[in-house]
């Protein structure tokens, strides 16, 4: 009665070294500081066509700017930028949201980014941008 059970261990050991074997390498998180945070408007190519969620309410476009640091020495890619956004009365400019952006891919060291956000035509400027911070991964994501 033992040599079954003890059949039935060695499998179970041959099949997670097996997973370990054949799992890919998990990719980490990895932070990224963003730093000289600013905006401009964009450039009247970009503006054209500004999404305004299937609305008829006026938008406009702007590029936010500044640089990433990445220090983990790989590339990361997709990170998500997250951050708080105020027009000039302190309101939220984007409610119930503190994802922002996303930065395609940062080189290790620190790079130049920009991304572009819509923002209701009523809401006044200039824009107050705050807690701005990014986090990727050094593989790709698939989606």
């Amino acid at each position: 009665m033992r040599f079954p059970a003890l059949k039935l261990f060695l499998v179970s050991c041959l099949m997670v070294i097996l997973s370990w074997a054949i799992t890919p390498p998990a990719e980490a998180l990895v932070q990224i500081k963003l730093t000289d945070i600013s905006y401009k408007d964009c450039p009247p190519e970009i503006a054209a066509g500004a999404v305004t969620s299937g609305t008829t309410m006026a938008a406009n476009c702007f590029l936010i700017t500044g640089k990433a640091n990445n220090t983990s020495g790989k590339y990361v890619y997709n990170a998500d930028v997250f951050g708080r956004i105020y027009d000039a009365k302190g309101n939220s400019v984007m409610e119930n949201r503190n994802r922002v952006g996303l930065i395609e891919e940062v080189p290790p060291g620190v790079s130049n980014f920009e991304f572009r956000i819509s923002v209701a035509a009523n809401q006044p400027t200039p824009l107050q941008l705050e807690k701005f911070k990014a986090s990727g991964f050094t593989g790709k994501v698939r989606r």
